[in-house]
């Protein structure tokens, strides 16, 4: 179970990370963009049976810098709506 919720918390991190990139530091949706998945872990975590042990925190939290930060390369490398290729 540990291995789904953490997959599931990264990949809801994604677009979370993408929106805060595009947004201007320590703005509004910038700060919203870092907050607001954080109620949809805490009911993963809880509709799953994880809970709040003390182990969990480490992969959970991991996993949604993770998300953030690979959703904020994936900003950075897309232009136009389209990924940037080396050429």
């Amino acid at each position: 179970m540990m291995v789904l919720v953490t997959t599931a918390v990264f990949i809801i991190n994604i677009p979370f990370g993408m929106w805060r990139e595009g947004s201007r530091k320590f703005s509004l949706p910038w700060f919203l963009a870092i907050h607001l998945p954080i109620p949809i872990v805490v009911i993963l975590r809880i509709s799953t049976g994880l809970g709040f042990s003390l182990h969990s925190y480490v992969f959970l939290i991991s996993a949604f810098f993770l998300g953030q930060f690979t959703g904020g390369k994936l900003r950075r490398m897309m232009g136009n709506g389209k990924l940037k290729t080396e050429n």
